[in-house]
């Protein structure tokens, strides 16, 4: 049995680890960024981010004031688990207690804050079942300066892979230097309107580089990764070379009547990390 305290435990170590230290995959894209920029305005923000992240990683401190809305994706295979939903919880508020986390969950109305970044269907959690004897946990601390510039268009069929890519576009010209590019691009297409937004926010969980398993899919990654950077928004708005780091694609089959979209965009700041339990005394993370 994976026990309460085990999860308490990997679910505070997950969120120190996402929330300090940047996983290589990005720290090696914005290094690439800051190679082939020539822009000097962008070369000192790139720079700025690179002395931002040693810092966090030399201090052990935050890499971003904003710590993110507690967002957790799981991989459950066969496994007993106690108290699963309490031990996610509570290692959340040690997390807040402790690393420490700035507390961002609030009433949507009353803006009263819970101070400990739990509250009602807080944290968001998203369970996949999958054929293993394991529990897979990522933790992905979304800030909202870049989830406030996320969008959803139900499209009609008729609109096609072209009317995909101009949303995108559209899209990421009304977020501009906003979410602190370079950005990552997740777009989801297909499902519902709920199921698109949730697609788009898991292909952020692929690293930066991975490209989509279908070679239509990649295909179409590539090619939007360059309309978006030939928009010269660049980092942090103020022009350059590279305003996305990436762009990936997640689907699912639709309705005959339907083409639903959604872009989730995230800041250089692509906070995520992954670790698996496998039950008393035989861990691994």
């Amino acid at each position: 049995m994976i026990s309460q305290q085990m999860v308490e435990e990997e679910i505070f170590r997950l969120f120190k680890e996402a929330v300090i230290k940047l996983p290589e995959d990005v720290k090696k894209a914005l290094e690439h960024a800051y190679a082939i920029e020539d822009d000097e305005t962008a070369l000192l923000n790139l720079k700025a981010i690179q002395d931002n992240i040693k810092a966090a990683e030399d201090m052990e401190i935050p890499i971003c004031q904003d710590t993110g809305l507690p967002i957790i994706f799981i991989k459950m295979g066969d496994v007993e688990i106690e108290n699963f939903q309490e031990g996610i919880a509570n290692g959340i508020i040690k997390a807040t207690h402790e690393i420490p986390l700035r507390p961002n969950v609030v009433d949507p109305l009353t803006r009263e804050n819970t101070d400990i970044n739990t509250g009602r269907f807080i944290p968001q959690v998203d369970i996949e079942l999958v054929d293993s004897q394991t529990l897979e946990m990522t933790v992905f601390p979304k800030g909202f300066g870049s989830e406030n510039n996320n969008s959803l268009k139900m499209a009609l069929p008729g609109e096609g892979t072209e009317g995909i890519k101009q949303f995108v576009l559209e899209t990421v010209l009304a977020a501009g230097g906003k979410p602190c590019p370079p950005i990552v691009v997740g777009v989801g297409v297909g499902g519902s309107s709920d199921m698109a937004l949730k697609l788009a926010k898991k292909a952020l969980l692929r690293e930066i580089g991975e490209h989509h398993p279908e070679e239509r899919m990649a295909s179409l990654e590539k090619e939007m990764l360059e309309m978006v950077n030939a928009t010269g928004i660049g980092p942090m708005g103020l022009g350059g070379k590279t305003t996305a780091l990436d762009v990936k694609i997640e689907y699912a089959d639709t309705h005959t009547a339907g083409l639903p979209i959604g872009v989730c965009i995230q800041c250089w700041a692509a906070r995520r990390a992954t670790g698996v339990l496998k039950g008393e005394n035989n861990k691994k993370g």
